[in-house]
């Protein structure tokens, strides 16, 4: 089953990719995540490991997973070591008009054939939609909070007399 979300950002990628290549900071974002650690030396990057779960339901599912591309201010993707069999990418793409679409993709699948997996996938399918899609409005609140910020400082710092 694959999920896919996207939202447009008032804020340019490298305001954005603060949070997405970031996974420190995912517990504050995304929703439903339960528990994201690292695990291994590498903080961050290509072939780093995060122990991840999600709560769908009554159940939390995830596993191990590693970051298997890492395109700075582009693409993040990372695929299950172990645990729930899944593939997710961020996708952070610049617009003319001055926004920045931002894609969270999600794929997976349940252990099982037949008909159990299948119904399991389309049980699971409108919390994860729902998760996807609360986490890229909490990524676009504080990405847009941010660039205002910043552009607020920046206007303070032009009025100030030279000193």
């Amino acid at each position: 089953m694959k999920v896919l979300e996207r939202v447009d950002v008032s804020a340019p990628p490298e305001v954005i990719w603060n949070y997405v290549g970031d996974p420190a900071s995912y517990l504050h974002f995304i929703s439903g995540i339960t528990r994201w650690e690292v695990q291994g030396d590498q903080q961050s990057g290509l072939g780093a490991r995060y122990r991840m779960l999600m709560r769908v339901r009554s159940a939390e599912i995830g596993g191990l997973i590693e970051v298997v591309e890492y395109a700075e201010l582009a693409d993040l993707a990372w695929s299950s070591v172990t645990g729930l069999d899944q593939r997710g990418r961020w996708r952070l793409r610049e617009r003319p008009d001055g926004l920045t679409r931002v894609e969270l993709a999600l794929a997976y699948g349940v252990a099982g054939s037949g008909l159990a997996g299948w119904l399991s996938e389309r049980i699971a399918a409108p919390t994860i939609r729902g998760h996807l899609r609360r986490s890229l409005q909490q990524l676009k609140r504080l990405a847009e909070h941010d660039q205002l910020r910043d552009l607020a400082a920046q206007r303070r710092e032009n009025r100030s007399p030279a000193t």
